[in-house]
């Protein structure tokens, strides 16, 4: 139950005039208001604070706030709300905006269901805001109708940006759009947003959440954990994208790419023109290249055809899950004597598989044995130590750009930095095969089908890795015009549990000196660890 009060003839923060309810939900209500110091017309939100954050000192929320919110300014302009203030009171925090024309979301959705070709409109804004965000290491966490504003035009502004982040505490506003993983307090990453997005056009196309507010936060977020939510009736071809969107494993969800297309599909057999509709992802990248992954959950260049995407629910679990393992993980192992560094293959192009090229860039040498001699960190990289339990050495400015994981113990972590369009990740899994190259050849046909210019490099190469069971894979790809190429490598622990890394380049680079030895320390100083 959401409780608001119009204190209209006090000053917030001695400045700030509240002059009407814009909206509320469960832990945050909004205000049209007034900056009295400058007579400008702002909108104020307070939200409760999370227990994570009442520890923390205020200037520090301030500052998150406000950085965030600049940063995504500047990458998406016109699609931030613009932070004016930030300050807190009574185990609240008050964020002041500019005012936006238009209409919040949860207004909206008192009014009833909306066609399911609108709910992909918005929906299709909404992912050019987040997806922006995950590229650049930033989790909202804290989505909700509440937080979007709807133009006349058809785009959107998001607010609340900030507030949670990646935070392993229960979320405390409009729970009924938490995640899973946030309503058990395990984590928010990227995974945590695409839910909420979910939930939202669920919501949009049902004219009801899927899950209902409790009343008392701990039992909504129960009901988050533990109800099944029933397929959505109104939704038409938008249905699978949904579903795929509120599974309850984060790592089985529908990566942003997957949803992309599913939506754009949508709009364009309605005969909408998407690129009025909506500002294409690439106006939001800085700085420009190859996109990076998207905070280390976004498979990067993987799509879907329609006919797998709207196939149903399972279609597009099977099809989740094969892009996660085609992503890294699956073991991987090598065969040089050191058992660091991949064999140089003897034909680069598989047969028979168009690549638009006459030939593709050989496989680095294999490594010196000097390379990490002695357990010395190699000039121009430092340890990265994890908590999850593994050290890996990393070029210097590198550092984790997301991580998720999964009820199960399994988990990813993506490294990158900041304008470099290379990514590291590491996987460890705990649902793996015995023989891994029999895996990999099983999840062939998957991966062809749901990546964009798909080719296999050469063989799968079942390989030693410092004594343990493992397989190499290589493959080229797209994304958003770029061709990639990628590398995975892993072992098996014993049992079904296994670690896995994934090196992936812009394929034109494949063979530069700087890609070659970044490979090659990543094999050498790669090792487990205790947690």
């Amino acid at each position: 139950m959401v409780e608001v009060q119009d204190s209209t003839g006090d000053l917030v923060a001695g400045r700030y005039r509240l002059i009407e309810v814009a909206h509320g939900e469960e832990g945050r209500v909004g205000w049209h208001g007034q900056d009295v110091e400058f007579r400008r017309p702002v909108t104020l939100t307070r939200s409760r604070l999370p227990e994570h954050r009442r520890e923390e000192a205020e200037h520090l929320t301030a500052r998150r706030i406000l950085r965030e919110s600049e940063l995504l300014a500047t990458i998406c302009p016109g699609r931030v709300a613009t932070v004016l203030d930030v300050f807190e009171e009574d185990d609240c925090v008050w964020t002041v905006t500019e005012r936006t024309e238009g209409t919040v979301l949860s207004e909206l959705l008192g009014h009833g269901p909306v066609n399911y070709v609108r709910a992909a409109r918005i929906g299709l804004n909404l992912l050019d805001v987040l997806t922006a965000a995950h590229r650049e290491g930033v989790t909202h966490g804290d989505l909700s109708p509440g937080q979007v504003c709807l133009h006349e035009r058809g785009t959107v502004t998001l607010s609340g940006f900030g507030l949670m982040g990646a935070t392993g505490s229960p979320r405390v506003t409009a729970p009924a759009y938490a995640s899973p993983e946030q309503a058990r307090g395990e984590g928010t990453g990227p995974a945590a947003d695409l839910w909420a997005l979910g939930a939202i056009m669920y919501a949009l196309v049902e004219g009801r959440p899927a899950i209902r507010d409790r009343g008392r936060l701990d039992a909504t977020l129960r009901a988050v954990d533990r109800l099944p939510i029933r397929a959505p009736l109104s939704a038409g071809p938008l249905g699978p994208a949904i579903q795929g969107l509120l599974r309850r494993d984060p790592l089985e969800r529908v990566p942003e790419p997957v949803v992309r297309e599913s939506l754009t599909r949508v709009l364009k057999d309605e005969g909408v023109d998407t690129t009025t509709q909506s500002v294409p992802p690439h106006v939001f990248f800085s700085p420009p290249g190859p996109p990076r992954s998207g905070a280390g959950w976004t498979v990067r260049g993987r799509r879907v055809s329609r006919p797998v995407l709207l196939g149903g629910a399972l279609a597009v679990t099977v099809v989740c899950f094969a892009a996660l393992t085609a992503a890294g993980a699956l073991p991987g192992g090598d065969t040089s004597a050191s058992g660091a560094g991949p064999s140089r293959s003897a034909s680069g192009n598989p047969s028979g598989t168009p690549t638009g090229r006459s030939s593709l860039p050989g496989r680095p040498a294999s490594p010196s044995p000097s390379a990490t001699a002695g357990g010395r960190t190699p000039a121009g990289f430092a340890t990265y130590r994890a908590p999850q339990g593994f050290a890996v050495d990393l070029p210097e400015g590198w550092k984790p750009r997301g991580t998720e994981k999964s009820t199960d113990g399994s988990y990813r972590v993506t490294f990158g930095a900041s304008g470099d369009p290379r990514t590291l990740a590491v996987t460890y899994s705990t649902r793996l095969g015995p023989d891994p190259v029999a895996v990999w050849s099983a999840l062939e046909p998957s991966l062809r089908g749901d990546s964009s210019g798909y080719a296999r490099v050469g063989d799968i190469r079942a390989v030693d890795y410092r004594g343990r069971k493992g397989a190499d894979m290589e493959w080229l790809s797209e994304s958003e015009g770029v061709r990639e190429r990628t590398f995975g490598r892993g072992f098996l622990l014993g049992g079904r549990m296994g670690f896995s890394l994934r090196w992936t380049t812009p394929a034109d680079d494949w063979e530069s000196k700087a890609n070659r030895r970044a490979l090659e320390v990543f094999l050498q100083s790669f090792r487990p660890t205790s947690p």
